[in-house]
């Protein structure tokens, strides 16, 4: 989570670009996204996300359905759903619990999720620059979700720069720096992501980034 975030609180497995379509991106939704889902409302139940009184399943069921849109499989959106859980709801406890229920597919892709299973959370700065740096290491089913879930809190960031101003960013760790942070990974998803459905949502998410740097009134180029 390093987004819009807590208050209080369809691709094969493979690596690299020859992998291929998944075949259960074309599978209905079954009992198992439902357990999915129900373990993620239990996990999250009482959060929000920052500074609203919206609740913080609007993000996770925003990320699974971005997830299902770019083409990924009913795994992938089943990871989607629980991807904030380790970092935010409970560490590897949380995470265990996630592969008891539905399997190491998807615990590996939520723990792909996840810069920090620590109660007390490290610094931001060097949380974000570590898990910036992994990036190239994970899957691309697993890069599928992380670009979904980046791209929602990226949208939901702009909207309260349109209604808000700049101040806004001021509800994140990251403060002034997270427009930085999300060109940054953003970078990082566009070069592991070719050739898969990563590549697109990147695509989309460099035009919010761009908007986001716009309305938080920075100039081009790295501020680190």
């Amino acid at each position: 989570m390093d987004g819009p975030g807590i208050a209080g609180s369809s691709w094969s497995s493979g690596s690299g670009a020859g992998a291929g379509p998944d075949p259960e991106a074309t599978m209905r939704l079954g009992k198992r996204y439902e357990r999915a889902l129900a373990m993620a409302l239990r996990f999250h139940r009482d959060q929000k996300r920052k500074g609203t009184s919206i609740p913080y399943a609007a993000h996770l069921l925003s990320t699974s359905a971005l997830v299902l849109q770019f083409g990924g499989s009913e795994v992938q959106a089943i990871a989607a759903l629980l991807h904030d859980a380790a970092e935010d709801a409970g560490g590897h406890a949380a995470l265990k619990r996630i592969r008891s229920a539905l399997g190491a597919r998807v615990a590996r892709m939520v723990e792909g999720c996840t810069d920090t299973f620590e109660r007390r959370k490290p610094a931001w700065l060097e949380r974000k620059r570590r898990y910036i740096q992994s990036i190239p290491e994970k899957s691309p089913e697993t890069l599928l979700v992380v670009a979904c879930d980046k791209l929602d809190n990226a949208r939901a960031i702009v909207a309260d720069l349109r209604r808000h101003g700049p101040g806004t960013l001021g509800r994140f760790s990251g403060g002034a720096d997270t427009p930085w942070y999300y060109r940054a990974i953003c970078e990082a998803l566009v070069a592991a992501g070719k050739g898969t459905p990563v590549e697109q949502v990147a695509g989309e998410l460099q035009l919010v980034v761009r908007e986001m740097k716009r309305l938080a009134g920075h100039a081009p180029g790295d501020r680190r």
